[in-house]
């Protein structure tokens, strides 16, 4: 949001610091500013607003409100502290088909207007914000929205058949295909025709329903002001930030308008805006303002919210005082309750959309007082007082099975199927929450058994401790789960990964010291942890955990990794790694591992077997690479004595 810095001073008055002082206040305590430069004879601020705060501070008078907050100061002029009263209209009909898409509708009538170049100072000032002045009446509806944030647009209203001498009006969702002709940029001639497919919010001409403007993102041509405009209506709205939003990236119109409403500015500020709007063309334009049409559908009460001094301490780690607080929420134009002793009742200024808990008043005292002010403290050490069953009895259970050669995994809580659908869920293959966690570890004894050999592994042993969840009688509930996975052949389930699971239920039964109940199914197996745990007796002291053997870090090669076999007969005096290190010598750099997997001695002659495992960390090896390695090594086999078996 580019801000220029004599704006600024219609609100702030002499309290207004120079343009290198806001830059810096600005950067304290709010926004990250981009830079100034000169624009116009003016200087601009270039200022980035968070998306919290772009519904009030997208504009000079919001900007102004932030800098009277970090002074202390008041707003020498502030247009949302004034009267919005102005006379009504009953020449004008409002219907509103969808409340929620269009909670609040206003419309002016001013008559008797003089389309023409707008003063020098309105056009400066637009100039140096990087718009292109056009007239006096659309250059008006600009200047007000940067004022105060309120998108607003204008119509011919003689180009607007009457029925019984009054304009109707109407707010409802397109058809689909139909089509809006739309303004150009720049205030040019052409127009746009744009095709809908329904998603959109129309401001349409009810006695005729032809579409004179998409609401919230671009104004029709069907009644745009011209040099021959003596009449106009004004249109100042609230609409639903999401429907902008998607309707201005469908159809790539995204304008200042559009930005704003797509951020939700307050649904009071509209009736401001028509004060501001009536007030500027009058005085710049001539005319007579006839009166105002106000159709609010769906209000939003204020939000009443209890705050306290010591969960604002607490969470800050200050120690301010009851009336410290006070002093600084009430800079934020905040009206305050005393309720008792260090707690208010608070309700934020209606522009301040962002105020909704206590936590983001919290956040208003944290930054007002200052961030930088808040000394850095090192937390005492405290001991645990009580131990957590779950996290003992689940290390215990960790440490058995990874004695006896388990690997602790964790898998995804979403999935592609099942029986508990979230509403919004990540992705499409992510849409349910897991009911077992036994797909999830066969999926991972399949991905990873091809790994055995470069992992040296006689078989697959996984494990994981996770929450599942399931739906009853219209609740959620979940639980924790312990299951078990083994794989002992690559093809899927094998008899052989029984006597694996076995071993890991005696070895988490010996942990727990009791009977469980699993579930098992083909290579998996499944205990609900939570219900085990429940009648254990209460641990007295913290086990130790497994000890941290020091590893360094190296690259995992994307190669998939070939394994070969070789068996000799050799002295019986040989040592297997001598033997060893003298075949991987002739090896060579790719075989990455090697594992003595047989051994027998007869006739004064023992053979030994060894597993070689081969990898690039660049390339997939072919078979004809790794057949010429493995000539080497015969080679090297024969020059030693030793007969390949």
């Amino acid at each position: 949001m580019k801000i220029v810095h004599s704006w600024l001073k219609d609100y702030l008055g002499d309290n207004l610091p120079a343009a290198e002082k806001v830059e810096e206040l600005l950067n304290t305590y709010a926004f990250e500013v981009e830079g100034i430069e000169k624009v116009e004879e003016e200087e601009v601020i270039d200022v980035d607003i968070l998306p919290n705060r772009a519904s009030d501070c997208l504009c000079h008078r919001g900007i102004a409100r932030e800098l009277a907050t970090i002074l202390g100061v008041s707003l020498v002029s502030d247009p949302l502290k004034e009267s919005t009263d102005l006379p009504v209209t009953d020449k004008i009909q409002i219907r509103i088909a969808d409340h929620e898409a269009c909670p609040r509708f206003t419309a002016s009538l001013i008559s008797g207007i003089e389309v023409k170049d707008s003063p020098e100072w309105l056009q400066k000032r637009l100039r140096a914000l990087g718009q292109r002045p056009i007239n006096n009446i659309v250059d008006a509806t600009n200047y007000v929205m940067y004022a105060i944030g309120q998108p607003i647009h204008a119509y011919d209203a003689d180009l607007f058949p009457q029925e019984d001498g009054k304009w109707k009006i109407a707010v409802r969702f397109a058809e689909e295909n139909e089509t809006v002709s739309l303004l150009s940029e720049g205030g040019k001639d052409e127009e746009r025709i744009v095709e809908l497919d329904g998603s959109e919010l129309l401001i349409v001409d009810e006695s005729t329903n032809v579409p004179v403007g998409l609401a919230g993102v671009k104004g029709g041509k069907y009644a745009g002001v011209h040099s021959g405009t003596t009449n106009i209506i004004i249109e100042a709205a609230h609409f639903h930030p999401i429907v902008t939003r998607k309707t201005a990236r469908r159809l790539g119109i995204v304008i200042e308008a559009s930005k704003r409403f797509e951020n939700e500015p307050s649904r009071k500020l509209p009736p401001y805006a028509q004060k501001e709007i009536v007030k500027l063309i009058t005085d710049i334009a001539g005319g007579e303002c006839e009166g105002v049409v106000d159709k609010f559908v769906q209000k939003k009460e204020p939000l009443k919210v209890i705050v306290t001094v010591a969960r604002i301490n607490s969470l800050l780690g200050l120690s301010l005082r009851n009336d410290e607080v006070r002093n600084i929420l009430l800079r934020t134009g905040s009206i305050i309750t005393d309720i008792k002793e260090g707690v208010f009742e608070i309700i934020g200024p209606f522009e301040r959309t962002d105020l909704n808990i206590e936590e983001d008043y919290i956040e208003e005292v944290g930054r007002i007082h200052g961030l930088s002010s808040i000394e850095s403290v090192e937390p005492t050490f405290i001991e645990v007082p009580e131990i957590n069953p779950r996290q003992y009895y689940g290390d215990k259970v960790r440490i058995a099975l990874m004695n006896i050669g388990f690997t602790e995994v964790i898998t995804s809580t979403f999935q592609k199927k099942g029986k508990l659908q979230l509403k919004n869920s990540l992705a499409s293959d992510k849409s349910y929450l897991r009911s077992s966690l036994v797909n999830n570890l066969n999926a991972v004894l399949d991905a990873n058994y091809a790994h055995v050999d470069l992992l040296a592994l006689a078989d697959v042993r996984v494990f994981e401790i996770g929450t599942v969840f399931s739906h009853e009688v219209g609740k959620v509930s979940e639980k924790v789960v312990l299951t078990l996975g083994a794989r002992t052949k690559g093809n899927g389930y094998n008899p052989k990964d029984d006597k694996v699971l076995k071993e890991g239920m005696a070895s988490v039964a010996e942990a727990l010291g009791k009977d469980l109940d699993w579930q098992i199914e083909k290579g998996v197996a499944e205990l609900d942890l939570s219900a085990a745990l429940k009648d254990l007796p209460t641990p007295i002291a913290y086990i130790p955990l497994l000890s941290q053997v020091p590893a360094a870090y190296k690259t995992i090669s994307q190669y998939p990794a070939i394994a070969r076999d070789v068996a000799l007969w050799v002295g019986e005096s040989e040592n297997p790694k001598s033997v060893i290190s003298t075949l991987t010598r002739s090896a060579g750099e790719l075989c990455v591992r090697q594992t003595l997997f047989d051994t027998f001695t007869k006739g004064g002659r023992t053979s030994y077997a060894f597993r070689l495992v081969f990898q690039a960390e660049e390339r997939t090896l072919t078979d004809l690479e790794i057949n010429a390695v493995m000539q080497n090594i015969y080679q090297t086999a024969e020059e030693k004595g030793w007969e390949v078996r």
